[in-house]
């Protein structure tokens, strides 16, 4: 059995993470391009926005305002060190902010940056880093219930423990590590 939710967030840090043909059920999926290394060319990424607006995909850029409006990106990603407030990003009407937090005082800051949606990290106990406090599902509906804001659970969601996901009562989650390791796990279980 598998965790259905409204949405699914996938962050990737090149377009060649992910290969749109195999997605097909559309207007489900929001795609966060972080691009940790600059070396995609521009028209590439124009290529990979324009399939994205033909699947129905929303794209979004990390931390950077001028790709995002070249782009003609959905929106922008505002990663939890991203500390300067900008309410109005962008004149568009459709231009959405999504953010990420680990605690209540990030969330905080991320609602006065006018963020619609707050990925929430960790959810569970990642690979990267064992020491690193987690919340568990408990603790994240615990969160959900003190913000009216979307909060989306992000960090140590694997193929293995999706059904968890049962039990938050979220309209979304978010998938970082899992995208690039084991992509033809993850699209049998979410395409």
């Amino acid at each position: 059995m598998f965790a259905y939710k409204k949405k699914y967030f996938l962050l990737i840090e090149s377009i060649k993470d992910i290969n749109l043909r195999k997605i097909k059920k559309y207007a489900k999926f929001i795609i966060i391009y972080r691009g940790k290394v600059r070396s995609e060319d521009i028209n590439d990424l124009l290529i990979f926005r324009k399939e994205c607006r033909l699947k129905l995909i929303d794209f979004y850029v990390a931390n950077d305002q001028k790709l995002a409006i070249r782009l003609n990106s959905d929106g922008i990603y505002l990663s939890s060190y991203n500390r300067t407030i900008r309410k109005n990003i962008c004149n568009k009407s459709n231009f959405k902010v999504i953010g990420s937090a680990h605690n209540f005082k990030e969330i905080s800051f991320k609602l006065k940056q006018g963020c619609s949606y707050i990925l929430l990290s960790k959810l569970f106990l990642v690979e990267y880093d064992r020491t690193a406090p987690y919340l568990g599902v408990v603790r994240f509906s615990n969160f959900i219930n003190l913000f009216s804001k979307k909060i989306i659970p992000l960090g140590g969601i694997k193929v293995s423990n999706l059904n968890f996901l049962k039990n938050i009562n979220c309209e979304a989650f978010a998938l970082l590590s899992e995208v690039k390791k084991k992509p033809a796990n993850i699209i049998n279980r979410l395409f």
